[in-house]
This record gives C-alpha cells, structure tokens and sequence, in this order.
C-alpha cells in the first residue's frame, strides 16, 4: 500500500495530556498547522486506559490545557476531599480531552488528527485498524509527547511471577468483583495503592480484610497546599515559606526531612516509619487519616513470587490463599526517566520543568518554542526538574524548580506569560496578594528572604548526595 504523503508545520506524536498542552499553545501563539498522531482511539492518552474509580490526584484546575478550564471552579461539599477545590474523574477528564480536540483544535482548520495510528520515526505512520501507510514532511519540528511514558495498572506486567491458581487482577477490575474474597492483598504502595486501598474503604470494607504490601513507604504531600484559589493563600503560598524556612534551618538530610513533616509539607502515613520513596503523592488529610485506619502493613521489600499458599518477597515470605483477591498496583508512573535537552534541532521532547506539573510544563516550553528561536536560550529556559523517585530526590527536584522559577525571574516577558497561562495557579495566587494585604505580603517576603540561602543550602545538600 502505498504511503500517504502529508505535510505539516509540526508533527506531535502523542495525544496525551502533554501532548494536547503542548499542541494548545501552539494553536494560539502562532499560525502554524500542526498533525497529531496517536495509538488510542480518543485524545487523554492513558486516560483512556484508566481505572473506573480515578480522579486526578491535585485540583482540577492545573490540569489540561491552557485554553479551555477544566475546573467548574467548585468547591467538593462531601467525601474525603471536602473543603477542597473540586478532582475531576477519569471520566470527566476523558470527555474534557475529546472536547477541546473536536471543538478547538480539528475546528480551527489546522490540526489534522489521526487516532488508531501507530508512529514509527522520521515522519512514518501507520493506521492500526487499514494498514494505511503515512509520510509526513515536516517543515519545523516534531514534538515526541511520549518521551515521558505513563504505566497504567491495566497494560502493567508485574517485575513477579503469578501462580495460576492464585486470585491475581488489575486495579482496573476491582469493580468488577462478584462475591467478598477471603481478604483484599493490595501489592503496592504508591498513588495506586492508595487510590485502591481509599476505593476499598469507601465501600464500607472492613479495614482488617485490607492487607497492604509496601515495598516502601512514601512521603505525601498536603492536598490543601496545592489549592488554587485565593481563600487557600496562606495555605499554598504558605507551604511554600515553610519549605524555604525548613532548608535553611536544616543542619542535615535526616533533619530537613524532620522539619518539612513539622511544618506540614510532607506527610507519611506510619510515623513510627521512614519513608525511603517520593513520588509527589497528595492526599487530603481525611484521606490520610483513612488510610491510617489499615493496620495490617507488608514491609518485606518486593513482591518476587505469588504462590497459592504463599507470597515470597525480598526478605522473607507470608502465607496467602486461593480465596484471598490480589490486586496488582506496582505499576509505577513516570520515573526514572533519564534527561535529555527538551531541544534537540528538528525535535523538542517535553519533560517536566516544574514540579509535579507534565501539563503546564507542556505549555510553557511550547510557549518558548513559539516565542525564541536560540536552541541555547531556550534550553536555558527550560531546565528539566528530575521526576522523583527516592526520598531524597526531593531534593534534587526542588532546587532545579528553584533554579527554573529563578531563571524566568530574569525574563519580563516570561513573568507575564505565567500570569496570563491558567495551568499556572501559582503565579496568579501570589499576584493575588494586594500591597495592603500585610498577612499575605509577610508570607512574599518569608519566601524570598530565603530563596538565596535556600538554594546554597540544597547545593550543599546534593554535593552530599552525589
């Protein structure tokens, strides 16, 4: 079959969320056409594949693209993030997505979309469902939205191998279970884990049928320190002179872990454990103190092998049966990726230039690509935040985003971009402070007295490290 030739300002492989934030500012910064590729059948990349029971993790309004809002701007009245600025579900996030591509993007005449497409390299594609062949031309660049892959539970193969007999699913099955097992054996203890063990209570499981394998403990972050709207100032904002001051009091790595929990910044669920694993996990405090509620605690390092009457771990083994449900939630997201230059000549590769955010991360570097045309400058611009991994990657990702938030410092026009770019909440919060407001203003100027300090003190602490 012939291939078909196509022709494109700029190819974007990948119709995820960082590849629809990227394609967003393109769209509206520049005149350019764009095609977007993609092996699922509807925009959201691996929401497509989502658990029934997902919602995002932070408010809705850091998510999806800078031109369409997510967020109903709501308040959740009830449940475990009551207080708190609205979670869109899985569902709702899906639907958003496929929104913005039918109604902005394909309707703006300069997005051409071709779902069910597998991407090879060089412009070379392939239809999954014709076997239609597709070469595009690409006259400026290609933008790889995939760079940073995201495991989902239902595509994950476990590092373990599986009895036959043994009970073993998929967290995107455990809606689907027909009578009460013996007991639920969750195998994991990142966001999965704990959206799995959250889900399980929720349906009034009694948390003694609840056994909880973690590998390693993690380090949580507060949920009400990464709202949005102003009533949440001294929360947000407040967290954030909290962490300066936590550093530069620090005496050691140890002791500043010690301060972040005092002041509030990190969480963990068992104080009598030292988390060894940060993955930006966030929870509200209600959730917390649910999970809290679960007692029976695996701590025996990896899952290596699942038998009918027994599971073999790292250090040691534990009985099971064939009437016990085991849930698999090992799947890990985004790490341990290894960095590379987000501009390469003809290809740009999108990673995280701040903390805990792919999709505003997205959208600012597509804004650098739209608005500089110096390869140098524009990696200078857009350093890459490491996505973290173990406890003290903390570290190592809050310099780089204090080294970042530094750099755009330096660019008026950048400071004004983040202002007006709603994935941007944080910006937009501390512009919210009036020079009359002396709470909010003592809180700026917490921050900034010790934004120097802060950064020498990390130096000292990644020298350490390295």
């Amino acid at each position: 079959m012939k291939p078909i030739q196509l022709e494109t300002d700029y190819l974007v492989v990948g119709s995820g969320a960082v590849g629809m934030a990227f394609a967003d500012v393109l769209l509206s910064e520049t005149d350019a056409n764009i095609i977007i590729v993609d092996k699922y059948p509807k925009p959201g990349g691996h929401w497509n594949l989502a658990y029934p029971f997902v919602t995002l993790h932070q408010p809705s309004a850091y998510y999806g693209v800078s031109s369409s809002e997510l967020s109903k701007g709501r308040i959740d009245p009830i449940g475990l993030n009551k207080g708190l600025n609205e979670l869109a579900s899985g569902a709702e996030v899906s639907a958003y997505f496929d929104e913005v591509m039918r109604h902005k993007f394909l309707s703006s005449g300069r997005v051409q979309y071709f779902p069910m497409c597998e991407y090879s390299s060089d412009g070379q594609f392939q239809s999954l469902t014709t076997g239609q062949r597709y070469s595009v031309t690409v006259k400026k660049k290609t933008v790889d939205a995939t760079y940073l892959k995201t495991s989902v539970p239902s595509t994950h193969t476990p590092e373990f191998s599986i009895d036959p007999a043994v009970q073993f699913i998929p967290l995107n099955d455990l809606t689907r279970v027909k009578s009460p097992p013996a007991g639920y054996t969750i195998i994991g203890g990142g966001k999965t884990g704990i959206d799995a063990c959250l889900w399980l209570l929720e349906q009034n499981v009694d948390p003694d049928d609840i056994r909880w394998i973690m590998p390693r403990d993690a380090w949580l972050l507060d949920r009400r320190n990464t709202q949005t709207s102003p009533e949440f100032f001294s929360d947000s904002v407040g967290a954030q002179a909290l962490q300066m001051e936590a550093i530069v009091a620090s005496e050691s790595i140890p002791d500043l872990f010690d301060r972040l929990e005092d002041s509030g910044v990190l969480l963990r669920i068992d104080q009598e454990v030292r988390p060894k694993m940060f993955h930006g996990a966030t929870v509200s405090q209600m959730e917390l103190a649910e999970l809290r509620r679960i007692k029976n605690i695996v701590r025996m390092g990896r899952v290596v092998k699942l038998e009918k009457d027994q599971i073999i771990f790292e250090q040691g083994t534990l009985a099971t049966s064939t009437d016990e449900l085991h849930v698999d939630c090992s799947s890990s997201a985004i790490t341990n990726v290894k960095i590379i230059p987000i501009f390469q000549g003809n290809l740009i590769t999108p990673q995280t230039v701040r903390s805990y955010q792919p999709v505003f991360s997205a959208a600012f570097i597509a804004h650098i690509e739209a608005t500089y045309s110096d390869e140098e400058k524009q990696n200078a611009i857009c350093g890459v935040v490491p996505l973290p991994n173990h406890d003290t990657d903390w570290i190592r990702m809050f310099s780089a985003f204090m080294m970042n938030q530094y750099t755009w410092s330096q660019h008026p026009e950048i400071a004004t971009w983040l202002l007006g770019d709603r994935l941007d909440g944080f910006s937009t919060l501390m512009q919210s402070a009036g020079e009359d407001d002396e709470e909010k203003q003592a809180i700026i100027r917490r921050i900034r007295s010790n934004a120097v300090p802060a950064v020498m003190k990390l130096n000292e602490f990644m020298a350490e490290l390295n």
